[in-house]
């Protein structure tokens, strides 16, 4: 193998973690170190040893091998070889003392950049880039989570292409004889995780001590929403279906939207006599 780190390190997660938080940790790593983006030395090789450990750990029953026998598992004094190309392998069969076969027989390894293909919705940057051309494209936080049509210069030439709806910041999206690479400008409003989107909405104190009706912003438009009497500052509220459309699949993520008590700054005679008796 390329490395000889603990893969556990490598993705930052503990031993008992989840899959859910695997991919999760792979997939901000894996930004991160996206040599199209990290523009230091050490960024390619970071970015294959992420990919490296994501391989085993992602697979439950590589991950199984893992914890059970460590690196002695993927390596060539344990049974594996390099197979046609990078982070490709595959397993020989050998005999221990006893005359067994490999107990790692029939987990062959897929090509790890598939994995980066999931997240980015193109193809690997070390595979596609001998080939084609790349440029970068902005947008904005409501055409990446609505879609648009661009017009762009490709090579002199004016094209009009059709971005889906839900990319993300570090996308990828390959055309015929080009691949374009989406950079997303920040929003005042909205905050985005994975496909839920984050709203911050001030309240008046008399609205959070009494309750009431509020306005809040979505990617559709003003949506009314109930404050329940007693409600404290930094109570988030969940509208279901409300995010991102997921870009490789069905549905909508979630809008969560925290409330901020809004404490007046400057209160007359009468009203800190009433705050007072109350």
């Amino acid at each position: 193998m390329s490395t000889k780190r603990d893969y556990y390190d490598i993705l930052g997660v503990s031993k008992n973690a989840s899959q859910a938080e695997i991919k999760k940790a792979y997939r901000k790593s894996a930004l991160e170190w996206h040599p199209d983006r990290n523009k230091s030395t050490e960024a390619s090789e970071k970015f294959k040893e992420i990919n490296e450990a994501y391989e085993v750990l992602g697979n439950p029953q590589k991950k199984q091998t893992y914890d059970q026998f460590g690196h002695a598992a993927f390596t060539q004094g344990g049974g594996a070889e390099y197979g046609g190309g990078p982070f490709t392998y595959s397993y020989t069969n050998y005999g221990d003392r006893s005359g067994q076969g490999s107990p790692f027989e029939g987990f062959d390894f897929s090509d790890p950049f598939e994995i980066f293909e999931q997240f980015f919705g193109g193809g690997s940057p070390f595979r596609q880039a001998a080939r084609k051309p790349r440029y970068g494209l902005s947008l904005t936080f409501q055409e990446a989570v609505k879609g648009v049509e661009k017009e762009v210069s490709i090579e002199g030439r004016r094209k009009k292409i059709k971005i889906p709806a839900g990319v993300d910041e570090g996308s990828r999206i390959e055309f015929n004889d080009f691949y374009i690479t989406i950079d997303i400008k920040p929003d005042k409003t909205f905050q985005r995780e994975g496909n839920d989107i984050l709203v911050n909405q001030e309240i008046p104190l008399t609205t959070a001590i009494l309750g009431g009706i509020i306005e809040v912003p979505t990617i559709d438009g003003e949506l009314k929403l109930r404050v329940r009497p007693g409600t404290q500052s930094g109570t988030m509220v969940r509208l279901a279906g409300r995010g991102v459309k997921k870009l490789h699949g069905y549905g909508h993520g979630d809008q969560y939207v925290r409330l901020l008590v809004k404490i007046p700054e400057k209160l007359t005679r009468k009203q800190k006599e009433i705050l007072e008796e109350f």
